[in-house]
């Protein structure tokens, strides 16, 4: 995975650098109320200011499907990433003459029906706002947009701080990692991540599968599964999926004891039963303490760990339990430097918050859909434009 990165730009003093970052941040009350994405930006501004330069910011917000939504605009960030930045930061739409702050924020680039179009005259437009480009919005890097892809190559290009720090942390999980490599996947549909599956079962040793979508699994084995989600039509693929594992020497690990419940409900009543004893009246909510063990000595033998999904209906006391048990298990593996841990997708990451360990993993990735496009093993626009 060949990227140049802000220091191969050379000296910028007095040169202007176009920098597409993530500013797509929740709001309440006109406010941000979430400042991760911001803070992710600083490490890169920094670094060009380090350098000499000064930044022009392209970010998108929202799904105005270009239209000028005025909802939907950037200016209401300004002052929070001023605040995260230490810096002075102005606010222009683009085409007008710029502020001469340090950073300025261009209006949400989905303002404008090229973007999301890819579209070279746009692209131009943004080109023109600088004099290299810098691109450090992973969580952006599946689309091939005007100011993702197309920009790249009109200005010496490079990754930002945030996003060589992402794609370096990836290439370790799967394109050079040390084995044995497990991943866990985990969610409600085999539907919604067939392609990372059948990516993983050739890439890893040990391939975990926990939340709804081990319910498919295990009826494609012959269980009963009960009033369990259950994407029953998908079992011949499931099957599938097990045979080619099996071809790859890649070990599938499904639960061998569940907690059951008949209401989906927090704090419902709940057994632990084995896989082959659920009733038609229950719903399989968690793995089983018996399989958290289990996995737990798996993970043990590992050298590299991906962790994509939740191993139950972690939002719901006790149906944590699975997710919480694995997800401290990995932690202390990686705080005693026996585990190399990345993780990814808005499930996993509030899963591993509310396991008390998001600190405790070498990486996790804040990108969703980028995430799951880099597991199912297809190149990235945003990132291939950078080589």
């Amino acid at each position: 995975m060949a990227f140049k990165r802000i220091s191969d730009l050379g000296d910028l003093t007095g040169k202007t650098a176009v920098v597409r970052v993530d500013l797509n941040v929740p709001m309440a009350d006109g406010k941000v109320s979430d400042d991760t994405r911001l803070q992710a930006v600083k490490p890169t501004v920094d670094a060009i200011a380090a350098l000499g330069g000064r930044s022009i910011l392209l970010a998108h917000f929202g799904r105005p499907k270009g239209e000028v939504v005025p909802e939907m605009s950037l200016k209401p960030v300004v002052p929070a990433l001023a605040s995260v930045l230490g810096r002075s930061v102005g606010f222009a739409e683009l085409g007008d003459e710029l502020p001469d702050d340090e950073v300025v924020v261009i209006e949400n680039t989905r303002f404008f029906p090229g973007e999301e179009k890819n579209d070279p005259a746009l692209a131009k437009k943004f080109a023109a706002l600088g004099d290299v480009y810098v691109n450090d919005a992973f969580s952006a890097a599946h689309r091939a947009h005007a100011s993702t892809e197309a920009v790249a190559h009109l200005l010496p290009s490079a990754a930002g701080e945030t996003m060589g720090a992402e794609l370096e942390a990836l290439e370790k999980a799967l394109g050079e990692p040390k084995r044995p490599v497990v991943a866990v996947v985990g969610g409600a549909k085999v539907s919604s991540k067939l392609a990372v599956l059948e990516n993983l079962v050739a890439k890893v040793n040990h391939l975990i599968i926990g939340g709804g979508m081990a319910n498919t699994f295990l009826y494609a084995q012959g269980y009963d599964v009960g009033a369990s989600l259950c994407e029953k039509d998908l079992k011949d693929t499931a099957l599938r999926i097990l045979e080619n594992a099996q071809k790859a020497d890649c070990a599938v690990h499904l639960p061998t004891d569940v907690v059951v419940a008949k209401e989906f409900k927090a704090c419902a009543e709940n057994k632990v039963k084995a896989v082959d004893a659920v009733a038609q009246d229950e719903m399989i909510l968690d793995a089983g303490p018996a399989t958290v063990s289990t996995l737990t000595k798996v993970l043990a033998e590992c050298k590299t760990l991906v962790w994509n999904g939740p191993m139950g209906a972690f939002e719901m006391e006790p149906f944590d339990a699975a997710t919480v048990g694995l997800a401290q298990a990995a932690g202390k593996l990686t705080d005693e430097g026996k585990l190399l841990t990345v993780a990814g997708g808005g499930d996993t990451v509030a899963a591993l918050a509310h396991a008390g360990v998001k600190d405790n993993f070498t990486h996790i990735s804040t990108a969703g859909g980028a995430f799951l496009e880099w597991m199912e093993g297809k190149e990235l626009p945003g990132v291939v434009a950078l080589g």
